[in-house]
């Protein structure tokens, strides 16, 4: 069930985990407007009645990337502004999409629903064209930054290399942010002390992620036990790197 997790004047963030693979959705409102965004959509008719029933206008799609996972809800919103970074189509996205954000990696540019303004930077990695929000009081990580860890690296179109890049990127991002921000990834991962949370604090993000505290040492990176795995997902990412080559 979708509950309210950030609450300011100006906006409302919804959070749900949905999906089979338990995937955090995060539905933006602009309070003023009324005006609403879903990031990385599971069920369409789910974030529909959502907003149906709180008289909430749902006017944006956006995809922190396009894995399966974070954008089956598309199809049933194709009606609705959907935004996707252009690079994707690097790993074979063509859609249903009809915006595109073009920036370069490790570079932003500024995206509005309603009154509220976000900052959409480009951290390829876990996949060519993956984004990063920031804004208002939120940072919307997806799949390239969890609480505690970072996304894996070794599926079709990941990049360890690039992975590591955008890390340092927005590490540096993270430092110059409020510590008090919420950051809201696309899936629930337990931290090291067992807690299990949906959202942290900018400032226990920086204490606590592994990911962020490996970047200055080549040996404790390399030594990174969740940049890939011995799994289906990287097996199938193998053949069909083989195919496109």
């Amino acid at each position: 069930m979708a509950k309210i997790i950030f609450e300011t004047s100006k906006m409302l963030v919804l959070q749900a985990q949905l999906g089979d693979w338990d995937n955090l959705n995060h539905l933006i409102v602009c309070k003023n407007t009324r005006n609403a965004v879903i990031v990385d959509p599971f069920f369409s008719e789910y974030w529909l009645d959502v907003c149906f029933r709180n008289n909430w206008e749902l006017l944006q799609v956006w995809l922190t990337h396009s894995h399966w996972d974070h954008s089956k809800g598309v199809e049933g919103l194709s009606d609705k502004q959907v935004w996707v970074h252009t690079f994707e189509k690097e790993r074979g996205w063509d859609g249903p999409s009809n915006n595109e954000w073009t920036n370069e990696a490790c570079t932003f540019v500024l995206q509005r629903i309603g009154e509220l303004e976000f900052e959409v930077h480009c951290t390829p990695g876990h996949t060519p064209g993956h984004v990063t929000f920031f804004g208002e009081g939120v940072v919307i990580s997806g799949d390239c930054l969890f609480l505690g860890r970072c996304g894996r690296t070794d599926l079709f179109g990941g990049d360890i290399n690039a992975q590591r890049k955008s890390l340092l990127y927005l590490r540096k991002r993270l430092q110059e942010s409020p510590g008090d921000w919420l950051v809201l990834p696309g899936h629930q991962y337990a931290l090291n002390d067992g807690r299990n949370p949906t959202f942290v604090s900018i400032e226990e993000l920086l204490e606590e992620n592994e990911a962020l505290h490996a970047l200055d040492n080549d040996e404790k990176w390399a030594n990174l036990d969740f940049l890939s795995f011995d799994d289906n997902l990287a097996e199938s990412a193998r053949r069909q790197k083989a195919r496109n080559q």
